[in-house]
C-alpha cells in the first residue's frame, strides 16, 4: 500500500480547507471535479472531456485505490465543508532508472477558491509524499498561456528547464508547454 502524508489545513477568508489524500469514496465527487476541469480548461489538460465523461464509475474508483498494484498516482484533494474544491496528483514509478523522479499532474482548483494558496498547499503535500518515496526531483508541464499557474509553480520553487512545442492541440490551436522542475 502507498504511504500517505498527514492531512494539512489552510485557513482562508472563506473558511478552513483541509488537504488530504484521496479515498475510494471520493470517486463520484472526484469525477465531477475532474470533468469540470476538463470542460472548463480543455487546453490545460491532455485528457479529453468526452472520453472521460464516458468512463464508468469503476474507472474513477480504481484511480483512487491506495492499494492498487499498478497505480503510480497519489491523488490529494482540497476539501471545504465536505466538498472537493481542488485536486492534484503526483506520479511515481519503482523503475530503477527513474524512481528518483516524480511528476505533478492534474492540478485544478475551482475558480471561486483561487487566490487562497490552495494550489501551493496541494503541491506541498505532494512534495512531502514524494520525499517519503525517496524521490529526488519533481517535474511538471504547464501550458505557456496559463500564467497564473506558472507563477504558482515558481512560488513553490519550480524552475523552467525547457519548452515542449505544440504539446497539446485543441480546437484548432496548438499549445506549447513549459517544462518545470524542482529538486527535493
Amino acid at each position: 500500500m502507498k504511504e500517505t502524508t498527514m492531512d494539512t489545513t489552510i485557513t482562508t477568508p472563506r473558511g478552513t480547507v483541509t488537504i488530504r489524500a484521496a479515498r475510494e469514496e471520493d470517486a463520484p465527487a472526484y469525477r465531477d471535479l475532474r470533468l469540470e476541469a476538463l470542460r472548463n480548461h480543455p487546453e490545460a489538460f491532455s485528457s479529453d472531456y468526452a472520453a472521460n465523461l464516458a468512463k464508468p464509475m469503476t474507472f474513477w474508483t480504481e484511480r483512487l485505490r491506495s492499494d492498487s498494484t499498478d497505480s503510480t498516482v497519489m491523488t490529494y484533494f482540497a476539501v471545504h465543508d465536505q466538498q472537493l474544491i481542488g485536486m492534484c496528483g503526483i506520479t511515481h514509478t519503482d523503475s530503477p532508472k527513474i524512481r528518483h523522479s516524480a511528476n505533478i499532474v492534474g492540478m485544478y482548483v475551482r475558480p471561486d477558491w483561487r487566490g487562497f494558496r490552495i494550489a501551493e498547499g496541494l503541491i506541498t503535500i505532494c512534495m512531502d509524499w514524494a520525499r517519503t518515496q525517496g524521490v529526488k526531483i519533481v517535474k511538471l508541464a504547464v501550458v505557456t498561456t496559463n500564467t497564473r499557474a506558472i507563477r504558482c509553480y515558481a512560488r513553490c520553487g519550480f524552475q523552467v528547464y525547457g519548452i515542449e512545442p505544440q504539446a497539446l492541440y485543441y480546437d484548432g490551436v496548438f499549445y506549447d508547454e513549459l517544462l518545470m522542475t524542482r529538486a527535493i
